[in-house]
């Protein structure tokens, strides 16, 4: 039976679920404890915007607060998956990557390679990300495509409350590294999420909305931005499908070719800058594979080549709205007019 719940609780919910039904499944993080036994506080803060808040006190021996070392938990968490563990680590925001890439990319990444496919390293990186919350151009980033451009991680980037609790099932199942990654503006979002268990398998994206004039593929939350731009396109008469690749690795490009194949055109809404961007790169794929059939030039909607900007009003400005994707939307149908 399903119900209505934030992203924040689908999250939660997940682990919580994983960890009674698999004893392997620890968390790991900053403040996941802290804050438990002090004057007035009955729970553990659940980290810094509390989304694991409560499972310390149904799993007191598998959820643990660490150093503020990302290289050392992250090192510590991937150590645990190649022994036999299922950690859920929490990086709290993903800029912070910088501290711990290494073991990331250069090991958890490249185990199965290096060991002839013996070697598993089930280990979940749970990470914040997106523009929006006013915390400034070092916690901030859309650093995706990073994540995404290295071989032997899977990266996931649920846009909705039921696609969070179904693909972070997935991820803790799942034997390689996953990075998890949830923009922080989604987190009191809504919607309806069963009550049971349930995975969504990676690499396989969800059309949001059927359309036949232009193909939308939007990350993240800008799947709401082009949704909401595909409800203003409708009343132009321009009938645009959205579609949620719900991972970019590994990414179901033959949905996203299909659709364009129909529709002849394709636009791609990012967060991430421009350069050497999700939005860049399936623009690419789709060139490359599915020329013949485009009939206008792609466009590309993303935040633009600069550190994320703290004032309100900049910060605004950077993230991309429904109004630059219709307004792209309507260039592409445009070009063949």
């Amino acid at each position: 039976m399903a119900r209505t719940i934030t992203y924040r609780e689908a999250i939660n919910e997940a682990i919580a679920q994983e960890m009674a039904r698999d004893e392997r499944v620890i968390v790991m993080g900053e403040d996941n404890v802290g804050g438990t036994g002090s004057p007035g506080e009955m729970d553990a803060w659940g980290g810094v915007l509390g989304v694991t808040k409560g499972l310390y006190g149904r799993f007191p021996d598998r959820v643990m607060d660490t150093p503020i070392s990302e290289s050392a938990f992250v090192g510590a968490a991937i150590g645990a998956a190649t022994g036999g563990l299922r950690p859920v680590v929490e990086l709290m925001f993903i800029d912070f990557m910088g501290v711990c890439f290494d073991q990331i990319f250069n090991q958890a990444a490249k185990f199965r390679y290096m060991f002839g496919g013996r070697a598993v390293t089930p280990v979940v990186i749970r990470t914040m990300w997106g523009a929006g919350l006013r915390a400034a151009a070092q916690h901030s980033q859309s650093l995706l495509p990073v994540f995404t451009h290295i071989p032997g991680l899977k990266v996931a980037a649920p846009s909705n409350p039921y696609d969070a609790k179904g693909l972070l099932i997935q991820a803790i199942r799942d034997d390689d590294p996953v990075i998890f990654a949830e923009h922080k503006m989604l987190y009191d979002t809504s919607g309806d999420v069963p009550e049971d268990s349930y995975a969504l398998p990676f690499g396989e994206a969800d059309v949001r909305r059927e359309g036949d004039d232009v193909t939308i593929v939007a990350i993240g939350r800008m799947v709401g931005t082009a949704l909401e731009a595909a409800d203003e396109l409708a009343g132009s008469g321009i009938s645009a499908a959205v579609v949620d690749p719900r991972t970019t690795s590994p990414l179901d490009l033959d949905t996203i070719l299909e659709l364009v194949e129909d529709s002849g055109r394709l636009v791609v809404v990012d967060e991430s800058n421009p350069r050497c961007s999700l939005a860049s790169d399936i623009g690419a794929q789709v060139a490359q594979e599915a020329f013949g059939a485009l009939r206008a030039p792609i466009q590309l909607v993303t935040g633009p080549h600069t550190p994320v900007p703290f004032a309100d009003s900049l910060e605004d400005l950077f993230i991309p709205d429904a109004s630059r994707v219709a307004a792209a939307v309507k260039t592409a149908v445009d070009w063949t007019k």
